[in-house]
């Protein structure tokens, strides 16, 4: 779960570019440089957390507890104080102490992440509440969220929102906009249908229509089956495994189960040809491997009791995940859920210890405790882009590109730099 703070940074830019031409941008050089933010000690990781601060926190507090180790009372400190008073999140605030203002761009996504985490971690519930309902406050008409509140839906903040809501207590389908539209419908509206051509792409879910079309995304499916089957980052190993299959058709009108075990066909069917998923990065036009959107494929097949249809995937992961997840808590803490959802020891993932390499990225945490209920934290207990690649991709994707071919499809899931 590491793409997202990319897809993130260009949902933002084409908001705040709305207007500007492409030739206008094209123009316009970017600006030079600044020197990122000082890293706050109680966060994890090193790099600048301008888009990913409170996302890779998150995955990192929720990764620790899922191991049963309590995490640092400054890492937790740090997370609860970037909530604004509204109860939402912004991607990063340097100045916590200062109260945010109307002018500070909240972040649904992390606000959904952060929601999740501190729920896990427990004690929090005003600020899970505070969360919840700043949440439901940006729900779009559609049912739907976007990354930016008040921009049109998107297939991934909404299936991560949704999710959010499931883990915090509420029922997705009772949650609905002033429209009268559930948070499932929202969800339902970016899935491709019996219809789709090619046919391979039906049950996936789309970003967001481009020219009144959706394009199959293996970011906004895979949040997407996981928000459909009511689970988040953290998944309960289950008992029961059958092979995925493709989406039945005729599909019935919102069968969000129905919905959730298409999704998880499309992907199934995705890893097959390398066993694990590709993309096209900016600039290239070749595919290479996408390790983090794998690892939600993997995470998001594993909620839906098809682990052995992942199997090949988490094998790959095993032996190709070193360099992406190196130093970055984000990438860690999804190997580590990953791990967890598939019975995996995480302290022995392809000879690799991702709990110890995850507390070296942050502040130590306290003494081992028993481990968590794991029924209790799946019911109510996907490594956002870090480094110096994102203080230039506001500037490098113009708001034209962004909305002609869609954020989920330029980025291909939530980490570019990091994963190849």
């Amino acid at each position: 779960m590491n793409v997202r703070r990319s897809a993130a940074a260009l949902a933002a830019s084409a908001v705040l570019c709305v207007g500007a031409a492409p030739a206008a941008l094209a123009d316009t050089p970017p600006p030079s440089p600044s020197a990122p933010p000082v890293v706050p000690s109680g966060l994890f990781g090193k790099a600048d957390p301008t888009y990913d601060g409170v996302w890779r926190q998150s995955l990192a507090l929720l990764a620790q507890r899922t191991v049963g180790l309590k995490p640092a009372p400054q890492a937790v400190d740090w997370l609860t104080g970037q909530q604004c008073a509204n109860g939402g999140f912004a991607s990063f605030r340097a100045d916590a102490a200062k109260a945010c203002e109307a002018t500070t761009m909240l972040d649904t996504n992390a606000t959904a992440m952060a929601v999740q985490a501190l729920k896990a971690l427990g004690g929090k519930d005003e600020a899970v509440k505070k969360g919840v309902d700043w949440l439901k406050s940006v729900q779009n008409e559609d049912g739907g969220w976007a990354y930016v509140p008040g921009s049109p839906s998107e297939g991934s903040s909404t299936a991560i929102v949704t999710s959010a809501l499931a883990v915090a207590g509420e029922k997705p389908a009772d949650v609905k906009s002033k429209a009268g539209k559930s948070a499932h419908d929202g969800l339902l509206a970016f899935q491709l249908g019996c219809s789709t051509e090619p046919a391979a792409d039906r049950g996936a879910f789309g970003y967001q229509p481009a020219d009144g079309k959706l394009a199959a995304n293996a970011d906004a499916t895979a949040a997407a089956a996981l928000a459909a089957v009511g689970k988040g980052a953290l998944v309960a190993p289950a008992g029961a495994d059958t092979p995925a299959t493709a989406l039945t058709c005729p599909a019935t009108a919102g069968d969000v189960a129905g919905a959730a075990q298409g999704a998880a066909g499309y992907l199934a069917e995705a890893l097959k040809k390398d066993g694990h998923l590709t993309a096209v990065t900016p600039g290239a036009d070749q595919p290479t491997a996408d390790t983090g959107n794998t690892a939600d494929a993997v995470l998001a097949l594993a909620a839906t009791g098809h682990r052995q249809s992942a199997a090949p995937a988490l094998e790959w992961l095993k032996g190709n995940t070193a360099q992406w997840s190196q130093g970055n808590p984000a990438a860690l803490g999804t190997l580590i859920l990953v791990a967890h959802a598939t019975g995996t020891d995480p302290k022995a993932f392809g000879g690799a210890d991702l709990v110890s390499a995850l507390n070296a990225t942050g502040p130590a945490p306290q003494q081992a405790e028993a481990k968590p209920n794991e029924a209790k934290g799946d019911k109510g207990d996907k490594a956002k882009d870090q480094g110096s690649g994102n203080q230039n991709v506001w500037w490098i994707v113009g708001a034209g590109a962004a909305a002609g071919m869609g954020i989920g499809i330029l980025l291909s899931g939530r980490r570019k730099k990091n994963q190849l």
